[in-house]
């Protein structure tokens, strides 16, 4: 999830957890904590772009991670505020905080490294967007609120009860949103008969009510979007091959293999310009609700590897004009 939500969660958490002894530096360091995992952005200033890509959300991220660390972090914050929290109370901070990112992390397409270093394979559950001002909002309120509120405020409680039942219920919301539109993609394959073996379903920006799904076949991919608010009409497909062929310069590059096991396989090539771009697929098409041809977000220049600054985020920028923002809003809902 984005930098804002993990924050404001924190700090909620921290407060929870410690902020009748500890004021505001309870939320301060659960701010700071909810935000730890994601120091292996660092790595970019020394590994290629597509090693960057992989340490990113990965051993910092894992289990093992918030087992060495939950104790030393605890610890280490017990002993300066020794005279006014227990061990326990920054246990269970450090512990409650570090957990939480990364599981939220692990409801986005971008793969969490839960079980690194002992195994590379990604967590992807796929119901939350990175970014998502729906779930985020309510602890953005309760953050300030309890910024608000002298320490011994019975109100704080309420702040914190709030959040957590916010978690829990848009989590449900989320899943139930999912699991229909798997049915609906499950039927609709079916009765087009499309030759697929697997699909994936992932929140377009910002909602979670339109969905992108890409159906897997044996040399391309079937593209559609679904929102649940759509009439029960049958889902629009466009095919899109992968295009495999173009990979053939760079069959025998290690950086190339890293990307493909960074799209878990779901990527297609194409040229721009005289050069080859491999997209990965999993994050989206850039405004692709309204043009299922569109070029997708994430789009790597195999020609040029060291210039894929913010190959992410760059495609989502491209996506947040008006017109695409508009369309998107309409979409969500279940317009043309």
């Amino acid at each position: 999830m984005d930098s804002l939500t993990h924050t404001v969660i924190g700090a909620v958490v921290g407060d929870a957890f410690a902020g009748r002894r500890l004021g505001k530096k309870a939320m301060l360091w659960g701010a700071l904590i909810n935000n730890l995992p994601d120091i292996d952005v660092l790595t970019s200033f020394w590994m290629t772009q597509a090693s960057g890509l992989l340490a990113h959300r990965g051993f910092t991220h894992s289990i093992l991670f918030m087992v060495i660390m939950t104790p030393l972090l605890a610890y280490g914050l017990h002993g300066r505020y020794k005279t006014t929290s227990s061990y326990q109370d920054w246990l269970w901070l450090s512990g409650s905080n570090l957990f939480i990112h990364l599981f939220i992390d692990a409801l986005t397409a971008y793969g969490t490294g839960w079980f690194e270093p002992f195994s590379h394979e990604r967590v992807s559950l796929n119901m939350f967007f990175v970014a998502d001002p729906l779930y985020t909002l309510p602890f953005i309120v309760g953050a300030i609120a309890l910024m608000i509120l002298r320490r011994g405020s019975p109100k704080r409680i309420s702040w914190h009860r709030i959040g957590i039942l916010w978690g829990v219920f848009y989590l449900l919301f989320a899943g139930w949103n999912k699991y229909r539109i798997n049915q609906e993609v499950t039927s609709n394959v079916a009765e087009q008969r499309l030759p697929v073996h697997d699909f994936i379903s992932t929140p377009t920006p910002l909602n979670n009510f339109l969905w992108y799904v890409i159906a897997q076949g044996d040399s391309g991919y079937y593209i559609g979007y679904r929102s649940v608010f759509d009439p029960k009409t049958p889902m629009a497909f466009t095919y899109i091959s992968r295009n495999d062929a173009l990979l053939t310069p760079w069959k025998d590059d290690p950086e190339v293999g890293k990307l493909i096991r960074f799209s878990e396989g779901i990527y297609r090539l194409d040229q721009e310009d005289g050069q080859t771009v491999f997209s990965d697929m999993r994050f989206g098409q850039i405004g692709g609700w309204m043009d299922p041809k569109a070029n997708f977000a994430f789009r790597f220049y195999l020609d040029r590897p060291d210039g894929n600054d913010l190959v992410i985020q760059r495609g989502r920028m491209e996506a947040s004009t008006p017109e695409a923002l508009k369309s998107l809003w309409n979409r969500m809902w279940g317009q043309p």
